[in-house]
């Protein structure tokens, strides 16, 4: 069976998330996107995971759904949390946030009550807790020993397993004894597969992307696609054998597009490549200030193959642009304006999901369901013809499918002229 799934979003208790974020809408959104299973996330907190336990039922084992929903088209959720953990290890302070990933309502309890001795989980859907990653680890397995602990968007360089500021060279460095736990990790939206792929340590890791979304919008914009059976076992098999038979490809963002691909300093409107900041000695050339080294440079210092390898048996990807902002691009105006949603919705409601229109329906079929110069968009994502300027320091990056003026090569008359 093909799933599409997207394993980490946030509830509305987290900081800095839309109030939408509520089940009913996840669960409506999640099928407008095309996902089949997509994370409950922050059940950490107690008001989301009563929410939870109230909402929601077990439809396939370890898999849920709403109470009221018809199980054959309802959204199923997977019980997924993300932890941020601030420590002292090795004389360095650390900032790692991971993913834990539960097979049942009892192993949530049980991680929910340890984690509550330990710091305070009403304050934030996504706590902040003073855990190594690997006592953290040891805490979820005691719980279940079928939880999983995915390092999360683990480049990004404040808080993750590898980042520049505060992370660690390697998984075992982080982990110790506990390593051999660990066989995911989530690549986060700064980098790509093939970024990854440059360092052979990473060879028997599989990887994960999802949106880590804050609002309705967002989710799925990065998601994995497997080919398995419907439950929570099948899915983490999955990933844990890293088969492409099973795991078929992940959904992406173009890793420019993150908020951290590039070095820079934001406030100083300064964004360099690797080769710029070791020019500059890593100094910024506005306030002579240490800039904030993003994603490429610090794969660029682990890496120990050359930039194209690709390892034998590695799982494909897709990069893609959300659809709403393709649209945007067309029509020269902001993604939430109201002509790109009424065409978004419209195209939704005609071809059946987002990500049907960006992976499969034919140029044709997008032209009759909405616009030429639309179809002819999707099409240049599908082949990566867009123009990108890298993000930097919590800055996401900008991307263009049509330069300024560009006329379309299509010559069907467009809805705008």
């Amino acid at each position: 069976m093909k799933i599409i799934a997207d394993l980490h979003i946030h509830s509305k208790y987290s900081r800095a998330v839309s109030q939408e974020m509520t089940l009913e809408n996840i669960g409506i959104w999640a099928q407008r996107k095309g996902l089949k299973v997509v994370g409950t996330g922050d059940f950490t907190h107690p008001e989301w995971f009563r929410a939870i336990k109230e909402k929601l039922k077990e439809q396939e084992p370890g898999l849920f759904i709403l109470r009221e929903a018809a199980p054959e088209k309802a959204t199923r959720f997977m019980l997924t949390t993300e932890i941020a953990s601030i420590y002292s290890k090795n004389h360095k302070m650390r900032r790692i946030h991971n993913l834990i990933f539960a097979p049942s309502l009892k192993a949530v309890e049980r991680i929910n009550t340890k984690l509550s001795w330990v710091g305070n989980l009403k304050a934030d859907g996504r706590p902040i807790l003073g855990l190594d990653s690997k006592e953290l680890l040891k805490i979820i397995l005691d719980a279940d020993p079928r939880c999983v602990l995915v390092p999360a968007h683990a480049w990004t360089p404040w808080f993750s397993i590898f980042g520049s500021m505060s992370g660690f060279d390697s998984i075992e460095e982080c982990f110790d004894e506990m390593s051999k736990y660990i066989f995911s990790i989530e690549t986060g939206l700064s980098s790509d597969p093939a970024m990854n792929w440059r360092l052979s340590a990473l060879d028997k890791i599989t990887l994960i992307s999802n949106s880590d979304s804050h609002s309705l919008e967002r989710i799925g914009r990065e998601a994995n696609v497997f080919d398995c059976d419907l439950s929570y076992d099948a899915i983490i098999d999955a990933i844990r054998a890293g088969d492409p038979r099973r795991f078929l490809f992940t959904i992406e963002f173009f890793p420019e597009e993150g908020k951290y691909h590039y070095d820079g300093h934001r406030n100083c409107k300064v964004s360099q490549s690797p080769e710029q900041t070791k020019k500059n000695g890593g100094i910024c050339p506005v306030c002579g200030k240490k800039l904030t080294i993003g994603v490429l440079n610090r794969v660029e210092q682990l890496a120990d193959r050359p930039a194209g390898f690709k390892p034998a048996g590695a799982i494909p990807f897709k990069s893609l642009v959300q659809l709403d902002e393709i649209i945007a691009d067309v029509l020269g105006v902001g993604a939430k304006s109201k002509s790109v949603q009424g065409i978004y919705n419209g195209l939704i409601n005609k071809i059946g999901s987002e990500l049907k229109v960006l992976l499969e329906a034919s140029q044709e079929q997008i032209a009759e369901a909405g616009d030429a110069r639309i179809a002819e968009g999707v099409i240049r994502v599908r082949e990566g013809r867009v123009k990108l300027i890298p993000g930097f320091d919590g800055e996401y990056g900008k991307i263009s499918i049509f330069d300024e003026g560009e006329e379309s090569s299509s010559s069907q008359p467009t809805l705008f002229g």
